[in-house]
């Protein structure tokens, strides 16, 4: 999961080698924390954030079928 994660981030942003995933398990869910280069964030996020809730339904379509709930956060 982390791996897609990475793939999708690195694909948007002009700085691939700034990306970064640390997955943080939790008792039912996983959460995935995404860290961008601060000029790649507003790439990651969109107008009007409609490009992170893009990543996050990807994220949760490939969760599901896996088993797994995840959640996406992007940290700064």
């Amino acid at each position: 999961m982390k791996d897609l994660l990475l793939y999708i981030a690195r694909n948007l942003v002009d700085h691939p080698e700034a990306v970064s995933v640390s997955e943080i398990p939790g008792n039912e869910e996983l959460t995935l924390e995404l860290r961008v280069a601060p000029d790649d964030m507003g790439k990651v996020i969109g107008r009007q954030g409609r490009i992170a809730k893009e990543i996050r339904t990807v994220m949760r379509s490939y969760a599901q079928r896996t088993g797994v709930k995840v959640s996406v956060d992007i940290v700064d």
